[in-house]
Protein backbone atom coordinates (compact mmCIF):
# COMPACT_ATOMS: atom_id res chain seq x y z
CA UNK A 1 0.00 0.00 0.00
CA UNK A 2 1.31 3.70 -1.12
CA UNK A 3 0.57 6.65 1.47
CA UNK A 4 1.06 10.24 0.66
CA UNK A 5 0.72 13.11 2.43
CA UNK A 6 -2.47 15.28 1.82
CA UNK A 7 -1.95 17.79 -0.88
CA UNK A 8 -3.99 20.99 -1.19
CA UNK A 9 -5.87 20.95 -4.48
CA UNK A 10 -6.52 24.41 -5.94
CA UNK A 11 -9.29 24.32 -8.82
CA UNK A 12 -6.86 24.27 -11.32
CA UNK A 13 -4.08 21.15 -11.55
CA UNK A 14 -1.13 22.84 -13.37
CA UNK A 15 1.86 20.30 -14.71
CA UNK A 16 4.14 21.67 -11.64
CA UNK A 17 1.85 20.00 -8.94
CA UNK A 18 3.12 17.17 -7.36
CA UNK A 19 0.98 13.64 -7.74
CA UNK A 20 -2.47 13.83 -6.76
CA UNK A 21 -3.96 11.41 -5.26
CA UNK A 22 -7.12 11.01 -7.51
CA UNK A 23 -9.78 8.45 -6.29
CA UNK A 24 -12.14 5.99 -8.61
CA UNK A 25 -14.91 4.40 -6.77
CA UNK A 26 -15.36 1.36 -8.68
CA UNK A 27 -12.61 -0.94 -10.35
CA UNK A 28 -14.14 -1.93 -13.29
CA UNK A 29 -13.24 -1.48 -16.88
CA UNK A 30 -14.42 1.95 -17.11
CA UNK A 31 -11.89 2.42 -14.14
CA UNK A 32 -8.86 0.81 -15.88
CA UNK A 33 -9.67 2.85 -18.80
CA UNK A 34 -9.39 6.01 -17.67
CA UNK A 35 -6.55 4.82 -15.08
CA UNK A 36 -4.32 4.27 -19.14
CA UNK A 37 -5.48 8.28 -19.39
CA UNK A 38 -4.70 9.03 -16.26
CA UNK A 39 -1.12 7.76 -16.74
CA UNK A 40 -0.51 10.72 -19.05
CA UNK A 41 -0.68 12.81 -16.30
CA UNK A 42 1.01 13.68 -13.02
CA UNK A 43 -1.67 11.68 -10.98
CA UNK A 44 -1.36 8.79 -7.88
CA UNK A 45 -4.81 6.72 -8.77
CA UNK A 46 -6.55 5.35 -5.79
CA UNK A 47 -9.42 2.35 -6.48
CA UNK A 48 -11.90 0.82 -4.77
CA UNK A 49 -13.70 -2.25 -5.51
CA UNK A 50 -14.93 -5.15 -3.79
CA UNK A 51 -13.83 -7.45 -6.25
CA UNK A 52 -10.26 -8.37 -5.28
CA UNK A 53 -9.63 -9.22 -9.07
CA UNK A 54 -11.52 -6.08 -10.34
CA UNK A 55 -10.16 -4.70 -13.71
CA UNK A 56 -8.36 -2.24 -11.95
CA UNK A 57 -6.25 -4.07 -9.52
CA UNK A 58 -2.91 -4.29 -11.15
CA UNK A 59 -2.57 -1.34 -12.21
CA UNK A 60 -4.03 1.59 -9.30
CA UNK A 61 -1.30 3.15 -7.08
CA UNK A 62 -2.93 1.84 -4.33
CA UNK A 63 -6.25 -1.06 -4.73
CA UNK A 64 -8.25 -1.18 -2.19
CA UNK A 65 -11.12 -4.01 -1.79
CA UNK A 66 -14.16 -2.71 0.02
CA UNK A 67 -17.95 -2.00 -0.52
CA UNK A 68 -19.06 1.04 -2.33
CA UNK A 69 -22.30 0.79 -1.01
CA UNK A 70 -21.08 0.80 2.87
CA UNK A 71 -20.65 4.32 4.25
CA UNK A 72 -17.72 4.05 7.06
CA UNK A 73 -15.81 2.38 3.30
CA UNK A 74 -16.20 4.88 1.16
CA UNK A 75 -15.86 7.47 3.75
CA UNK A 76 -12.63 6.17 4.89
CA UNK A 77 -11.40 5.86 1.00
CA UNK A 78 -12.28 9.21 0.42
CA UNK A 79 -10.20 10.65 3.47
CA UNK A 80 -7.21 9.17 1.88
CA UNK A 81 -7.49 10.80 -1.64
CA UNK A 82 -7.74 14.66 -2.96
CA UNK A 83 -10.09 13.95 -5.28
CA UNK A 84 -12.61 11.69 -5.82
CA UNK A 85 -14.76 10.21 -8.81
CA UNK A 86 -17.24 7.24 -10.04
CA UNK A 87 -17.26 4.72 -12.71
CA UNK A 88 -20.43 3.33 -11.64
CA UNK A 89 -23.46 4.99 -9.47
CA UNK A 90 -24.32 2.50 -6.83
CA UNK A 91 -22.05 3.97 -4.43
CA UNK A 92 -22.69 5.71 -0.85
CA UNK A 93 -23.93 8.87 -1.93
CA UNK A 94 -24.37 9.56 1.80
CA UNK A 95 -20.62 9.09 2.77
CA UNK A 96 -20.03 11.54 -0.69
CA UNK A 97 -22.16 14.04 0.85
CA UNK A 98 -20.16 14.01 4.12
CA UNK A 99 -16.96 14.10 2.37
CA UNK A 100 -18.02 17.27 0.27
CA UNK A 101 -19.09 18.58 3.29
CA UNK A 102 -15.68 18.29 5.12
CA UNK A 103 -14.09 19.88 2.17
CA UNK A 104 -13.32 17.13 -0.61
CA UNK A 105 -13.67 17.70 -4.39
CA UNK A 106 -16.14 15.20 -5.65
CA UNK A 107 -16.97 14.73 -9.48
CA UNK A 108 -19.64 14.36 -10.39
CA UNK A 109 -21.45 16.23 -7.02
CA UNK A 110 -23.06 14.18 -5.06
CA UNK A 111 -26.20 15.78 -5.33
CA UNK A 112 -26.31 15.25 -9.61
CA UNK A 113 -25.63 11.44 -8.44
CA UNK A 114 -28.11 11.63 -5.90
CA UNK A 115 -30.97 12.17 -8.56
CA UNK A 116 -29.43 10.08 -11.44
CA UNK A 117 -29.10 6.93 -9.92
CA UNK A 118 -32.81 6.54 -8.79
CA UNK A 119 -34.23 6.64 -12.39
CA UNK A 120 -37.90 8.38 -10.73
CA UNK A 121 -35.73 11.10 -9.73
CA UNK A 122 -34.38 11.51 -13.23
CA UNK A 123 -37.61 11.54 -14.79
CA UNK A 124 -39.40 14.37 -12.35
CA UNK A 125 -36.50 16.15 -12.96
CA UNK A 126 -37.06 15.75 -16.61
CA UNK A 127 -40.68 16.85 -16.20
CA UNK A 128 -39.07 19.96 -13.86
CA UNK A 129 -37.15 21.24 -16.38
CA UNK A 130 -39.35 20.33 -19.81
CA UNK A 131 -36.74 17.68 -20.83
CA UNK A 132 -38.60 15.51 -23.41
CA UNK A 133 -39.03 12.06 -22.30
CA UNK A 134 -41.24 9.50 -22.48
CA UNK A 135 -44.60 9.66 -20.57
CA UNK A 136 -43.92 7.74 -16.86
CA UNK A 137 -45.52 6.93 -13.89
CA UNK A 138 -44.06 6.26 -10.01
CA UNK A 139 -45.41 2.88 -8.37
CA UNK A 140 -43.80 1.25 -5.62
CA UNK A 141 -44.60 -2.29 -6.12
CA UNK A 142 -46.18 -4.26 -8.89
CA UNK A 143 -49.94 -4.74 -7.27
CA UNK A 144 -49.95 -0.51 -8.85
CA UNK A 145 -49.71 -1.94 -12.21
CA UNK A 146 -53.09 -2.74 -12.25
CA UNK A 147 -54.34 0.96 -11.36
CA UNK A 148 -52.16 1.41 -15.32
CA UNK A 149 -53.12 -1.36 -17.17
CA UNK A 150 -55.00 1.45 -19.64
CA UNK A 151 -51.17 2.65 -20.62
CA UNK A 152 -49.77 -1.00 -21.27
CA UNK A 153 -47.91 -1.59 -23.17
CA UNK A 154 -45.43 -0.25 -20.93
CA UNK A 155 -41.80 -0.77 -19.75
CA UNK A 156 -41.25 -1.26 -16.03
CA UNK A 157 -37.84 0.07 -14.78
CA UNK A 158 -36.27 -0.35 -11.08
CA UNK A 159 -35.48 3.06 -9.47
CA UNK A 160 -32.20 1.96 -8.27
CA UNK A 161 -29.85 -1.13 -9.32
CA UNK A 162 -30.10 -1.50 -12.56
CA UNK A 163 -27.94 -2.11 -14.89
CA UNK A 164 -26.33 -3.61 -18.55
CA UNK A 165 -30.03 -4.08 -19.44
CA UNK A 166 -30.82 -5.98 -15.73
CA UNK A 167 -33.70 -4.30 -13.85
CA UNK A 168 -35.98 -3.29 -16.72
CA UNK A 169 -39.05 -5.47 -18.18
CA UNK A 170 -42.02 -5.24 -20.52
CA UNK A 171 -45.17 -4.98 -19.22
CA UNK A 172 -46.95 -6.21 -22.53
CA UNK A 173 -50.40 -6.92 -20.72
CA UNK A 174 -52.23 -8.22 -17.31
CA UNK A 175 -50.39 -11.27 -18.38
CA UNK A 176 -47.00 -9.62 -17.16
CA UNK A 177 -48.12 -8.57 -13.91
CA UNK A 178 -47.03 -11.42 -11.75
CA UNK A 179 -43.64 -11.70 -12.96
CA UNK A 180 -43.28 -7.81 -12.73
CA UNK A 181 -40.74 -6.47 -10.51
CA UNK A 182 -42.13 -5.78 -6.88
CA UNK A 183 -40.18 -2.67 -5.74
CA UNK A 184 -40.40 0.74 -6.71
CA UNK A 185 -40.22 1.31 -9.93
CA UNK A 186 -40.76 3.87 -13.04
CA UNK A 187 -43.55 2.59 -15.19
CA UNK A 188 -42.77 3.93 -18.56
CA UNK A 189 -45.22 4.36 -21.90
CA UNK A 190 -43.47 2.45 -24.68
CA UNK A 191 -42.19 3.83 -27.64
CA UNK A 192 -42.12 3.45 -31.00
CA UNK A 193 -38.52 4.17 -31.81
CA UNK A 194 -36.62 4.23 -34.92
CA UNK A 195 -33.24 4.65 -33.27
CA UNK A 196 -31.72 5.12 -30.09
CA UNK A 197 -28.78 7.41 -30.14
CA UNK A 198 -26.07 8.62 -27.39
CA UNK A 199 -24.56 11.95 -26.86
CA UNK A 200 -21.63 12.95 -24.13
CA UNK A 201 -21.27 15.95 -22.99
CA UNK A 202 -18.51 17.49 -20.63
CA UNK A 203 -18.35 20.19 -18.41
CA UNK A 204 -15.82 21.37 -16.19
CA UNK A 205 -15.43 23.21 -13.11
CA UNK A 206 -15.01 26.60 -15.10
CA UNK A 207 -17.90 25.96 -16.56
CA UNK A 208 -16.81 24.91 -20.31
CA UNK A 209 -18.93 22.50 -22.27
CA UNK A 210 -17.63 19.96 -24.86
CA UNK A 211 -20.53 18.10 -26.71
CA UNK A 212 -19.62 14.70 -28.81
CA UNK A 213 -21.15 14.13 -32.08
CA UNK A 214 -24.37 11.78 -31.95
CA UNK A 215 -23.91 7.90 -32.08
CA UNK A 216 -26.34 5.19 -33.07
CA UNK A 217 -26.94 2.04 -30.61
CA UNK A 218 -27.94 -1.23 -32.14
CA UNK A 219 -29.19 -4.10 -29.22
CA UNK A 220 -28.80 -7.49 -28.52
CA UNK A 221 -32.27 -8.11 -28.68
CA UNK A 222 -32.70 -10.64 -26.00
CA UNK A 223 -29.85 -9.44 -23.63
CA UNK A 224 -30.87 -5.59 -24.07
CA UNK A 225 -27.13 -4.84 -24.29
CA UNK A 226 -25.56 -3.09 -26.97
CA UNK A 227 -23.62 -4.76 -29.48
CA UNK A 228 -22.85 -1.95 -32.37
CA UNK A 229 -22.12 1.48 -31.52
CA UNK A 230 -21.56 3.24 -35.02
CA UNK A 231 -20.24 7.08 -34.83
CA UNK A 232 -21.49 9.42 -36.48
CA UNK A 233 -25.17 8.22 -35.94
CA UNK A 234 -27.19 7.92 -39.51
CA UNK A 235 -29.69 10.57 -38.23
CA UNK A 236 -30.62 14.07 -40.10
CA UNK A 237 -28.94 17.12 -39.33
CA UNK A 238 -31.97 18.23 -37.37
CA UNK A 239 -31.84 15.29 -34.81
CA UNK A 240 -28.28 15.91 -34.33
CA UNK A 241 -28.77 19.56 -33.26
CA UNK A 242 -31.64 18.60 -31.47
CA UNK A 243 -30.04 15.78 -28.92
CA UNK A 244 -26.68 17.77 -28.72
CA UNK A 245 -28.82 20.75 -27.61
CA UNK A 246 -30.40 18.90 -25.21
CA UNK A 247 -27.84 17.24 -23.52
CA UNK A 248 -26.13 20.63 -23.24
CA UNK A 249 -28.77 21.99 -21.70
CA UNK A 250 -28.66 18.54 -19.21
CA UNK A 251 -25.38 19.31 -18.31
CA UNK A 252 -26.04 23.14 -17.47
CA UNK A 253 -29.03 22.41 -15.46
CA UNK A 254 -27.39 19.41 -13.23
CA UNK A 255 -24.53 21.59 -13.28
CA UNK A 256 -22.63 18.53 -13.48
CA UNK A 257 -18.49 18.62 -13.36
CA UNK A 258 -16.98 15.22 -15.50
CA UNK A 259 -19.07 13.66 -18.13
CA UNK A 260 -22.68 13.17 -18.66
CA UNK A 261 -23.65 10.46 -21.11
CA UNK A 262 -27.32 10.98 -22.68
CA UNK A 263 -29.44 7.95 -24.29
CA UNK A 264 -32.26 9.14 -26.52
CA UNK A 265 -35.10 7.51 -28.11
CA UNK A 266 -35.94 8.76 -31.63
CA UNK A 267 -39.12 7.99 -32.56
CA UNK A 268 -40.42 7.74 -36.31
CA UNK A 269 -42.42 10.85 -36.60
CA UNK A 270 -38.63 12.41 -35.73
CA UNK A 271 -39.26 13.43 -32.04
CA UNK A 272 -35.83 13.59 -29.78
CA UNK A 273 -37.48 11.36 -25.87
CA UNK A 274 -34.41 11.56 -23.05
CA UNK A 275 -34.28 7.79 -22.15
CA UNK A 276 -31.95 8.00 -19.37
CA UNK A 277 -28.02 8.91 -18.56
CA UNK A 278 -25.28 8.37 -16.81
CA UNK A 279 -22.48 10.54 -14.89
CA UNK A 280 -19.80 8.83 -15.65
CA UNK A 281 -17.61 7.43 -18.76
CA UNK A 282 -19.93 5.47 -20.78
CA UNK A 283 -20.31 2.61 -22.47
CA UNK A 284 -21.45 4.99 -25.79
CA UNK A 285 -18.08 6.60 -25.50
CA UNK A 286 -15.78 3.67 -25.93
CA UNK A 287 -15.23 4.44 -29.58
CA UNK A 288 -13.53 7.86 -28.61
CA UNK A 289 -10.57 6.89 -27.43
CA UNK A 290 -9.44 6.13 -31.41
CA UNK A 291 -12.36 7.63 -32.91
CA UNK A 292 -12.14 11.12 -31.85
CA UNK A 293 -9.38 13.99 -31.25
CA UNK A 294 -10.12 13.91 -27.21
CA UNK A 295 -11.56 10.50 -25.64
CA UNK A 296 -14.27 10.33 -22.78
CA UNK A 297 -11.45 9.10 -20.70
CA UNK A 298 -9.17 12.36 -21.34
CA UNK A 299 -12.08 14.63 -21.48
CA UNK A 300 -13.03 13.33 -18.23
CA UNK A 301 -9.70 14.13 -16.48
CA UNK A 302 -9.61 17.27 -17.90
CA UNK A 303 -13.20 18.19 -16.20
CA UNK A 304 -12.62 16.98 -12.98
CA UNK A 305 -8.64 18.62 -13.26
CA UNK A 306 -10.65 21.84 -14.30
CA UNK A 307 -8.00 21.95 -17.07
CA UNK A 308 -9.65 23.43 -20.80
CA UNK A 309 -11.56 20.93 -22.39
CA UNK A 310 -10.14 19.21 -25.33
CA UNK A 311 -11.66 19.10 -29.27
CA UNK A 312 -14.73 16.41 -29.10
CA UNK A 313 -14.66 16.33 -32.72
CA UNK A 314 -14.31 13.16 -35.33
CA UNK A 315 -11.04 12.06 -36.26
CA UNK A 316 -12.78 9.39 -38.55
CA UNK A 317 -16.18 7.29 -38.56
CA UNK A 318 -16.33 4.39 -36.36
CA UNK A 319 -17.72 1.10 -35.22
CA UNK A 320 -17.58 -0.38 -31.49
CA UNK A 321 -18.19 -3.33 -31.02
CA UNK A 322 -18.96 -4.57 -27.56
CA UNK A 323 -17.30 -8.13 -26.99
CA UNK A 324 -19.21 -10.21 -25.27
CA UNK A 325 -19.04 -14.13 -23.29
CA UNK A 326 -20.22 -16.86 -25.46
CA UNK A 327 -23.27 -18.31 -24.67
CA UNK A 328 -22.81 -21.73 -23.43
CA UNK A 329 -18.90 -20.56 -21.89
CA UNK A 330 -18.04 -20.31 -18.50
CA UNK A 331 -14.54 -20.03 -16.40
CA UNK A 332 -11.49 -19.03 -17.95
CA UNK A 333 -11.33 -16.64 -20.71
CA UNK A 334 -10.47 -17.75 -23.76
CA UNK A 335 -10.45 -15.09 -26.81
CA UNK A 336 -10.59 -17.24 -30.32
CA UNK A 337 -9.71 -15.32 -33.50
CA UNK A 338 -7.46 -12.61 -31.82
CA UNK A 339 -5.00 -13.28 -34.03
CA UNK A 340 -6.76 -12.86 -37.22
CA UNK A 341 -8.96 -9.85 -36.42
CA UNK A 342 -5.51 -8.02 -35.39
CA UNK A 343 -4.36 -8.42 -39.04
CA UNK A 344 -7.17 -5.71 -40.40
CA UNK A 345 -5.98 -2.13 -40.89
CA UNK A 346 -8.01 -0.09 -38.71
CA UNK A 347 -9.15 -2.65 -36.14
CA UNK A 348 -8.60 -1.59 -32.21
CA UNK A 349 -9.00 -4.27 -29.52
CA UNK A 350 -9.34 -3.24 -26.01
CA UNK A 351 -9.65 -6.16 -23.39
CA UNK A 352 -10.56 -5.31 -19.84
CA UNK A 353 -9.11 -7.75 -18.00
CA UNK A 354 -11.39 -9.93 -16.50
CA UNK A 355 -10.07 -13.38 -15.55
CA UNK A 356 -13.86 -15.47 -16.35
CA UNK A 357 -15.74 -14.87 -18.81
CA UNK A 358 -19.40 -16.09 -18.80
CA UNK A 359 -22.34 -15.31 -21.14
CA UNK A 360 -22.93 -12.31 -22.31
CA UNK A 361 -20.31 -10.86 -19.78
CA UNK A 362 -18.99 -7.47 -21.50
CA UNK A 363 -15.20 -8.64 -21.65
CA UNK A 364 -13.53 -5.94 -24.33
CA UNK A 365 -14.64 -4.07 -27.25
CA UNK A 366 -13.04 -3.53 -30.50
CA UNK A 367 -13.32 -0.28 -32.47
CA UNK A 368 -13.16 -0.42 -36.35
CA UNK A 369 -11.90 3.22 -38.03
CA UNK A 370 -12.46 3.58 -42.08
CA UNK A 371 -12.89 6.84 -43.91
CA UNK A 372 -16.03 5.15 -45.13
CA UNK A 373 -18.66 3.82 -42.79
CA UNK A 374 -20.50 1.43 -45.11
CA UNK A 375 -16.52 -0.45 -44.74
CA UNK A 376 -15.93 -0.13 -41.15
CA UNK A 377 -19.56 -1.85 -41.21
CA UNK A 378 -18.06 -4.44 -43.26
CA UNK A 379 -15.25 -4.96 -40.66
CA UNK A 380 -17.01 -4.91 -37.60
CA UNK A 381 -19.43 -7.55 -39.01
CA UNK A 382 -15.97 -10.03 -39.81
CA UNK A 383 -14.92 -8.94 -36.62
CA UNK A 384 -18.33 -10.16 -34.69
CA UNK A 385 -18.42 -13.31 -36.46
CA UNK A 386 -14.85 -14.12 -36.03
CA UNK A 387 -13.53 -13.20 -32.49
CA UNK A 388 -15.46 -14.65 -29.51
CA UNK A 389 -14.62 -15.03 -25.99
CA UNK A 390 -15.19 -19.39 -24.92
CA UNK A 391 -13.25 -20.83 -21.78
CA UNK A 392 -10.71 -23.00 -21.58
Amino acid sequence: MIQLNNIYICHMFKASDKKVRLGILGGGQLGRMLIQEAMNHTLSIHVMDPDEQAPCAEFATEFVQGSLTDFNSVYQFGKQVDLLTIEIENVSVEALEQLEAEGLQVFPQPSVLRMIKDKGRQKLFYKEHQIPTAEFFLIDNKEALLEHAIHFPCMQKLRTGGYDGRGVTKIASLLDVNSAFDAPSVLEKLIDFETEIAVIAARNLSGEIAIYPAVEMKFNASENLVEFLFSPAAVTPEIEKRAQEIAKLLVEKTGIVGLLAVEFFVTKSGEVLVNEMAPRPHNSGHQTIEGNYTSQYAQHLRAILNLPLGSSSLIQPSVMINLLGEPGYEGTAVYEGREEILKIEGVYLHLYGKKKTKPFRKMGHVTVLHPSMEKAKETAIFVKNNLKVIAD
